[in-house]
Order: structure tokens, then C-alpha cells, then sequence
């Protein structure tokens, strides 16, 4: 279908609500979205609708100070993200406020060529008058063509920037068709839930020491999917979380997964989990590739 196109790469430091503001956009959910930062690790894609406009949504891995290989691979996948869009939009938490991490960010947004438009999020649990001084540090700071102010959880302010972005993408053929929501594929998708079912029930105990692999996605004559899994952990004391006592953690964290999975397939999914120590992990080449990840020296 032709009308207007276009990238919109959505940056933001950890936490600032990105994941739950693209699902907004797309008006359900495409990117995993938990109570702890840095969640989002692949450069999963939605793809929003507005009137003749499809937008390409960008959900970027937060930015923040890498330490470790798998930190430099997601900073740079954000930045590359960011890399040849129609509009950059940096997502601040309105309520944290201006921080170190904001600060850097804007320093390497005044390098970029790309329009840059500031969406103040979380509005709802912030007071007017910081919003205003907040606006007005940062547009000191980076020439924004634009300033929004919404709140991704409650809705409020989402429909208007959703107007302004399909205004602000080019005219040209749409990419993707109009019951497509997401760019990632299936298989990644997958990986993702059960990820964040990982977060979810675990919280504290499993910080970052995990990955999701895919390795098998068969569909059947039936019509359902047999999805296989491998949650890799660095220790065999997280393997002892993951599985918990009789194993009744593995099966909460598949039940969950399951049941999303199925409601975001449109069909019946059998789901198998299991759990391999593996210390290397994040020096796996071949897992870089699988979750959609540059490997970065």
C-alpha cells in the first residue's frame, strides 16, 4: 500500500518506558516490557498505523555505560538503530528527571543529522511546573523539533504523538501489510516472552545472567507451534532458581509464556524449556546472531 513510510528509532536511557510506549503506538504488545531496566536487548520492531502512515518503530536497548561484551553489543545496536531514521525520538522518564546518562545522550544526539523530537514520559506521576523546567534544560541542550509530553502506561498524550509522527515520515510504499504489528520474527518473539517471564518471576534473583535461544520452532499439521527452548545461565546455583524447588518455577515461567505466546500467535503453542549452564555464554558468537545482536569487540 502506498501513502507515507518511515523509521522511527526510540532511544532513551534503561527504564525510561520505551517498550511500553511502542506497544502503545502499535495499540498492543511487540516489545517486552518489566520493572527492570535494560530489558530490551534486540532491536525488535513495531509497526504502527496512523491514517496512510505506517511507522517503523525502533525499540532500542537502553543506553547506558557498557561494561561487558554483551553491554557494548546492546549500546551499539541502539545507536545503530538510531542510524538513517526519518525521526530519532529520545524517551526521558520525566519523573527520575535529568541524570548523567541523559547528559551524555544528548551530547551524542547533537552529532546526529536525523530530526530529534524529546517525549517527556510518565507525565502522570510528575508535577507541571518540573515538566516545564525539564523541557526547558533539555531544549537548551539540543535543538528538538518538537516536545511532547505523555504517559505511556495511562495513554494520555500517545494519540497526538502518533499523529505528529505519521506526519513527519516521508511519502512512499508501506513496508510491511496492514496486519503485520511487529518486525521481528516469530521465533525471536518467542524468545523474548519467555525472557521476560524470566524477569517477571525471578526479579532480584536472576539479574542479567540469562539469555533465551530458540532452537526449535516447528509448526504442525494441526496448526499449533512446538516451540523448544534453552534458558542459558552462567552457575549451576542460578540453574537451581530457574527451576525452583520440583521443578515448580520452569513450570510457572512456561505456563506464562505459553499463554502470551498463544494469544500473540493466534494459535495453540506447546512450549518446552530447558535449563543449561553454560559460564561462556556471553562469549557465544552464534547466540549473538540468534538474539538479533551485533557481536562487538
Amino acid at each position: 500500500m502506498s501513502g507515507r513510510c518511515g523509521l522511527v528509532a526510540v532511544v532513551g536511557a534503561p527504564n525510561a518506558g520505551k517498550s511500553t510506549l511502542v506497544n502503545a503506538l502499535v495499540g498492543q504488545k511487540v516489545a517486552i516490557v518489566s520493572p527492570k531496566a535494560q530489558t530490551t536487548r534486540v532491536r525488535l520492531m513495531g509497526v504502527a498505523i496512523e491514517g496512510e502512515a505506517q511507522l517503523l518503530l525502533l525499540d532500542t536497548p537502553g543506553i547506558f555505560e557498557p561494561r561487558r561484551r554483551l553491554d557494548r553489543a546492546m549500546v551499539s545496536a541502539a545507536w545503530g538503530g538510531a542510524q538513517d531514521a526519518d525521526v530519532i525520538a529520545l524517551v526521558v522518564d520525566a519523573a527520575t528527571g535529568f541524570s548523567q546518562r541523559i547528559e551524555a545522550m544528548l551530547d551524542t544526539l547533537n552529532g546526529r543529522r536525523e530530526p530529534r523530537i524529546l517525549i517527556l514520559n510518565k507525565v502522570d506521576a510528575t508535577a507541571k511546573e518540573r515538566l516545564l523546567t525539564l523541557a526547558a534544560q533539555l531544549g537548551a541542550r539540543v535543538a528538538f523539533e518538537d516536545v511532547f509530553m505523555v504517559s505511556a502506561t495511562t495513554g494520555d498524550g500517545v494519540a497526538d504523538l502518533k499523529r505528529a509522527l505519521a506526519a513527519r515520515v516521508p511519502e512512499g510504499p508501506w513496508h510491511f501489510p496492514p496486519e503485520q504489528v511487529s518486525g521481528a520474527t516469530d521465533r525471536m518473539l518467542a524468545a523474548e516472552v519467555t525472557r521476560e517471564q524470566l524477569y517477571l518471576q525471578l526479579h532480584a534473583e536472576l539479574p542479567y545472567a540469562s539469555a533465551v535461544e530458540t532452537e526449535k520452532y516447528e509448526e504442525r499439521k494441526d496448526g499449533s507451534v512446538a516451540i523448544h527452548q534453552q534458558i542459558l545461565v552462567g552457575r549451576p546455583t542460578q540453574k537451581a532458581i530457574v527451576l525452583g524447588k520440583g521443578g515448580s518455577r520452569i513450570k510457572a515461567i512456561g505456563a506464562a509464556a505459553r499463554e502470551e505466546l498463544a494469544g500473540l500467535l493466534g494459535r495453540k503453542v506447546h512450549l518446552f524449556l530447558h535449563v543449561k549452564v553454560k559460564p561462556e555464554w556471553e562469549e557465544d558468537r552464534g547466540l549473538y546472531r540468534e538474539i538479533g545482536l551485533d557481536w562487538v569487540e
